[in-house]
């Protein structure tokens, strides 16, 4: 983990309240899709955690949802503008996982994550399915980034807008699976987990430091209380505790 200087290189709106931000500098560090940064924003005595999109050693992107009055202020700073980051935080997704035919599961803000896991996937040869669900049209993203890397994303919508009606649980009863890597809202992975025979999920979390010294996002697991921001935020089926 290192304190580093990213300059705002560009910022695009995906969405009425998403933004897809990309930052310069130092990211040689990261080292899994999965990882997350935490930035420091002027005004607010509290960080940003933000999960990696996609990065290389001299970049990396971010995708956010505007949430609150810190994430606002983030989607209006003008390019160019240089940020103090904490970078890499958090242990990412192991991709030498087990298992021979994986499905890739993102549920709406929890997509950016599953988009940087899919594309380390493919740079090793593996071309994963990946299922997408969001509530409705309007929160639909990442879906020409993905088929950029010939993955044709199954889209699901709350309110049937866009793709298949209903939850990401419903087109996989379809799929012939043996393992599942997920990010999204706590109901959703928890809804994930009684479906999966195995796989790795990525928790959302309140978080204050974002690496391990206040404890703020601590959860009891299989092998006893674990740091979200240090010891996940992906987490292994085995070792959940609902």
């Amino acid at each position: 983990m290192k304190d580093q200087r990213l300059i705002i290189e560009k910022t695009e709106k995906l969405q009425k309240d998403i933004y897809k931000m990309k930052l310069t500098g130092d990211c040689s560090e990261i080292t899994a899709p999965g990882q997350f940064v935490n930035i420091r924003l002027e005004g607010f005595y509290l960080r940003r955690p933000i999960s990696i999109c996609d990065w290389d050693e001299h970049s990396i992107t971010i995708v956010f949802k505007t949430v609150g009055h810190g994430t606002a202020a983030l989607a209006e700073l003008p390019e160019g503008t240089a940020l103090d980051v904490l970078m890499p935080l958090g242990n990412g997704f192991d991709i030498t996982a087990d298992c021979k035919t994986p499905v890739l599961i993102g549920g709406g803000i929890g997509l950016p994550p599953i988009y940087g896991l899919a594309k380390a996937m493919v740079k090793e040869g593996f071309v994963p399915r990946v299922i997408a669900g969001f509530n409705t049209a309007d929160d639909v993203i990442l879906t020409e980034e993905f088929r950029a890397l010939g993955i044709d994303p199954i889209i699901t919508t709350v309110d049937g807008s866009v793709g298949v009606q209903g939850m990401v649980t419903g087109p996989l009863k379809d799929l012939n699976y043996d393992y599942i890597f997920t990010c999204g809202p706590e109901p959703m992975l928890k809804a994930l987990w009684a479906e999966a025979p195995d796989g790795q999920f990525s928790f959302e979390a309140r978080m204050a430091c974002g690496f391990g010294a206040c404890m703020g996002c601590s959860c009891r697991t299989k092998y006893g209380y674990k740091r979200i921001c240090t010891d996940g935020p992906v987490l292994y089926k085995e070792e959940i505790i609902w």
